[in-house]
């Protein structure tokens, strides 16, 4: 099973972790941890089920020091952080919890190994199949040869905030970010590179540096969001920035009128395509 969150994928039958295309180092046990983290997107998996899961009722180990090794090894993959979370949420004396939205794709199955056909069908349909993904990587390398990040625009998506107070809202403002990530990432990869997962881009906004964000990854522009109560109910304020000036290219108030943030989504995607298309697809980044 294939389960795609945000700019990552993982395939749970080989544990293989892959961000953007690219394979990210995982060991097994971690691998495994974050297979079943996924599969349960949204309720809570407790320590004893990761124990069975990762290392089986026969091991006998320091299970919360594996534990523990599996959860760091996890985050750093993802780029995430247990104090600020976007992906893997610890629950306090019950379990963990993964955050962001998650989708499952059985349709894609891993090619079986050479070794393993035993008719004439099989023998001739791997090498074809093989084949096929070695054109496809070749042509994926070709593209990246041609249009190497520094000839395009990088834009950087820091995890939108949360300032109503509300907790309810931390879940489903932070998985935003992501999907604005994910939407960008296929706007245009010839001429737009897009970066939301640097730790800089994390930070909560009181301590949020724009100055430390352009150094740390090298961005032209980033975005920013916050979620807020006005007197009038909740709103989104979106910030297009060019990084260089910290100037503001772009801002506007969303006004949210359902409570539950009912079409928000749609609405913070499209102004953020709207505010690419114009600004970083048009002038040059410097």
């Amino acid at each position: 099973m294939i389960y795609r969150f945000g700019v990552f994928e993982l395939d749970s039958d080989t544990g293989e972790l892959r961000k953007n295309g690219r394979a990210v180092a995982l060991e097994p046990q971690p691998a495994k941890a974050l297979a079943l983290l996924v599969a349960n997107a949204g309720d809570i998996v407790t320590r004893d089920e990761l124990r069975e899961v990762v290392w089986g009722a026969e091991t006998h180990v320091d299970f919360d020091r594996g534990i523990a090794y599996c959860l760091s090894q996890i985050r750093t993959a993802l780029g995430d952080s247990g104090d600020y979370p976007r992906f893997v949420q610890t629950i306090p004396k019950r379990g963990f919890k993964f955050l962001a939205p998650v989708a499952p794709d059985a349709s894609v199955a891993p090619v079986a190994p050479v070794a393993a056909a035993t008719s004439f069908n099989n023998w001739v349909t791997v090498p074809l199949t093989i084949a096929m993904l070695a054109a496809v990587v070749a042509m994926m390398v070709e593209t990246f040869r041609t249009t190497p990040i520094q000839d395009r625009a990088v834009v950087a998506v820091s995890i939108f905030d949360n300032e109503t107070g509300v907790a309810e809202y931390d879940r489903p403002i932070a998985g935003l970010s992501d999907l604005v990530v994910e939407r960008l990432t296929r706007l245009d990869p010839d001429r737009i590179a897009v970066i939301g997962n640097a730790a800089v881009l994390r930070q909560p906004r009181n301590i949020r540096n724009l100055k430390a964000v352009a150094d740390s990854v090298d961005a032209d522009y980033v975005l920013l969001g916050q979620l807020q109560r006005g007197e009038t109910g909740l709103r989104f304020i979106t910030h297009f920035i060019r990084l260089r000036d910290e100037a503001h290219l772009k801002a506007n108030r969303l006004p949210v009128t359902d409570e539950k943030l009912g079409g928000l989504e749609a609405a913070v995607i499209e102004e953020f395509e709207r505010a690419v298309r114009e600004h970083a697809l048009t002038r040059p980044p410097n």
